[in-house]
């Protein structure tokens, strides 16, 4: 499937800032640009890096069309030196990502763009776009899956996304944080993952009583059979009408049930009553599912109260992340070439501490403690850094706070994905992420997984990344050795 073109997906300014750049000869002037985000949505303690693979296939595929040109040539902004350049229009940047599914922390350079400064700049709102969206649900399922204290979460928000493309990445993100599956069929086609589901209330309101409705489908879906009960009285109508069907279609046949749904109601005193129901019924392997506006909170709260349930169908809270507009991530000049390649590190200087940017050429490393298996930190270095034991770890901001790290294993987060326009990336399966995920996740403290003030993971500079920044805070002239 030829993936479709979102070229012109970009803020006007790029184009204006690009057209100027060319006019002023700076069109081959090489930039690096960095992604990063200043905080964790719902203040959790991490969030998950998505939409990698939707970025790789947005750059493979920049190009732009004639009746883009002509379009751009209505608006009376730009030359005919950039419209002749777009119009012939190769990508050449090298692209470094961290690799999606891996839990990253504020103010890390988690995309970093290297090449031309026109070419760089225009790819800015997609960029954002991609990432951000796909890291605010992926982060967002993940805390819902925690919650659910391993139960499998479905994914069921197709009809509450904004949009159609957040419903099939929104989807795609979800499971990369930890669902099961999806509602969404076009998004299970498209990413090779679990479709799921069961029913809607309309299709028992369709039939004459509630008991016909639930032998229908057991009769069609006998291997399958989840049923939804409560579309009039869950105790005094549907969880009857539903034992009866599983008594007289299925047990004939050989065959246990799948499970019952309930989308409203007291959930706590519901499934309590359901499961001993079922239980006295013979059914102690029939799972019960519950479904409607649920998040991490109302699902860890249900688990306290002592509600029986196994798993849960969660839509519109994941599917917009409703707790948390956006991820918050930008894209930023760090550094420019000059004319005999030596890298010349920028910074953005603000009366807001918070966006003050890390200048320079940079990586990340995990610093993972080889006795426990455990992430201890990550540094963030210049280019061509090496961390190696015995390391010291300080604190960027309160530099007292130091430590000698000794017995770990530095893994570096950041591997090329585009190298001079090509892609080089792997293309993991969207399983295979989601395991990546759940296993870097792992890896993290149990303190840093907390919903409420979770212990905060110590993010570090390098000792030449800070003199860099405090030497070009304090005004004084960059020199490169």
């Amino acid at each position: 499937m030829t993936p479709e073109n979102y070229s012109m997906l970009l803020d006007l300014y790029e184009f204006t800032m690009a057209n100027g750049i060319l006019k002023k000869g700076y069109k081959d002037k090489i930039c690096y640009f960095d992604m990063f985000f200043r905080r964790v949505p719902d203040d959790g303690g991490f969030a998950i890096m998505a939409g990698t693979e939707q970025l790789v296939d947005y750059l493979d595929n920049l190009h732009f069309d004639k009746e883009d040109i002509d379009y751009l040539r209505t608006l009376n902004l730009f030359c005919e030196e950039f419209l002749q350049y777009l119009s012939t229009f190769k990508f050449c940047c090298d692209v470094w990502a961290v690799k999606e599914g891996t839990p990253i922390f504020p103010h890390e350079p988690i995309v970093t763009v290297r090449g031309p400064a026109v070419q760089a700049f225009i790819v800015e709102t997609m960029l954002l776009l991609t990432i951000n969206h796909q890291s605010l649900i992926a982060t967002k399922a993940n805390r819902i899956v925690r919650a659910a204290a391993g139960r499998p979460v479905m994914e069921f928000g197709a009809r509450r996304a904004h949009g159609v493309s957040a419903a099939i990445y929104g989807a795609r993100a979800a499971i990369i944080g930890g669902c099961k599956g999806t509602s969404c069929l076009l998004a299970a086609q498209k990413f090779n993952a679990v479709p799921m589901g069961t029913m809607a209330h309309s299709w028992v309101q369709l039939f004459d009583s509630e008991y016909e409705a639930f032998k229908t489908y057991a009769e069609t879906y006998p291997e399958n059979c989840m049923l939804l009960v409560d579309t009039y009285n869950v105790l005094k109508s549907g969880l009857p009408n539903a034992i009866k069907v599983f008594d007289e279609v299925l047990k004939p046949k050989g065959i246990r049930p799948a499970g019952i749904r309930i989308d409203s109601g007291d959930v706590a005193y519901l499934t309590d009553r359901c499961r001993k129901i079922l239980d006295k019924a013979g059914y102690g392997d029939c799972k019960i599912c519950i479904s409607n506006s649920l998040d991490e909170y109302l699902i860890r709260d249900m688990l306290v109260q002592g509600a029986q349930i196994d798993s849960f169908g969660v839509g519109e809270r994941l599917i917009t992340a409703s707790s948390e507009a956006v991820f918050g991530g930008v894209y930023k000049l760090a550094a420019v070439e000059d004319e005999n390649g030596r890298i010349i590190p920028k910074i953005k200087i603000s009366e807001n501490t918070a966006k003050i940017t890390l200048p320079g050429f940079k990586e990340i490393y995990r610093l993972y403690d080889n006795q426990t298996g455990k992430a201890m930190a990550d540094v963030i270095t210049l280019h061509g850094e090496k961390v190696q034991a015995p390391y010291e770890l300080f604190d960027p901001e309160h530099t007292w706070k130091r430590k000698i790290a000794e017995d770990f294993t530095a893994v570096p987060l950041k591997r090329q994905i585009i190298k001079a326009g090509k892609v080089i990336a792997e293309r993991p399966s969207l399983s295979e992420i989601a395991f990546y995920c759940k296993t870097g996740i792992e890896s993290l403290w149990d303190e840093v997984k907390r919903f409420e003030k979770p212990h905060t993971y110590f993010v570090d500079l390098s000792k030449d990344l800070w003199n860099l920044r405090d030497k070009l805070l304090k005004g004084e002239k960059y020199e490169n050795d």
